[in-house]
């Protein structure tokens, strides 16, 4: 049977692969979630507009991720109480539907994963809450000193790279051999993983990346879209 690449299929095609996936991943940041997690903190850290300017050249795809993400944790130097006082006192909130869709996923037995250039301690909340397993959380580490101090990140994790999210797709493929991984995501770096994805859906619903949008076959602002994919 030959083998269509991800971004020849057509939208029609797109939608009968969302609704036959036997793995969906979804990006956090700006999509399961309203908010941009390194923001945040930023903000929490007194430093949010020059951190927010270069998430967006980060999402733009402008900058290498892993360029981008050093330069912003050198700029926030986040401790560890900071970032446990974040969840407490201003944990994210979920994009309207991503609950609803979810669980309608995980009713098919289709296994859903958080894949996140973020941090984990962030993304594991935000998957407790959608009832995630923490062993489908794929997110970057934040290192602490004993103090508590910011002492960098785990620069090992494939999440911490460019296209480290199709290598975690890959992995995905590898270790469980799905035979159609859906990725859902609102940037640059969510549509660079298709393939080894087999399908793209890009997700405008808290920001439009204008890039994405262009790029996309598949464009949703509004994820009853997919529930509805789900039900017909």
């Amino acid at each position: 049977m030959r083998k269509i690449h991800p971004r020849m299929v057509s939208h029609s095609e797109l939608r009968k692969l969302f609704s036959s996936a036997d793995a969906v991943c979804f990006d956090v940041d700006s999509t399961v979630i309203r908010e941009e997690g390194i923001d945040e903190l930023a903000k929490i850290c007194g430093v949010e507009d020059k951190v927010s300017e270069m998430t967006r050249r980060a999402m733009g795809g402008a900058v290498p991720f892993k360029d981008a993400l050093t330069e912003r944790l050198a700029l926030i130097q986040p401790s560890r109480e900071q970032v446990q006082r974040l969840i407490a006192e201003q944990p994210p909130h979920l994009t309207p539907g991503i609950r609803e869709l979810v669980s309608r996923l995980q009713e098919r037995n289709v296994q859903v994963f958080l894949i996140s250039g973020g941090f984990r301690s962030i993304v594991e909340h935000v998957a407790s809450k959608l009832n995630i397993p923490a062993t489908n959380v794929f997110a970057n580490r934040l290192k602490f000193y004993f103090n508590g101090e910011y002492a960098g990140f785990d620069e090992t994790q494939p999440t911490a790279e460019s296209g480290g999210k199709g290598k975690v797709i890959k992995l995905l493929k590898e270790e469980f051999h799905f035979k159609k991984i859906i990725m859902v995501g609102d940037g640059a770096t969510d549509m660079e993983a298709c393939p080894p994805a087999d399908a793209f859906i890009g997700f405008g619903g808290n920001v439009i990346r204008q890039h994405v949008k262009d790029n996309a076959k598949w464009y949703i602002t509004d994820f009853a879209e997919l529930l509805g994919e789900l039900e017909e």
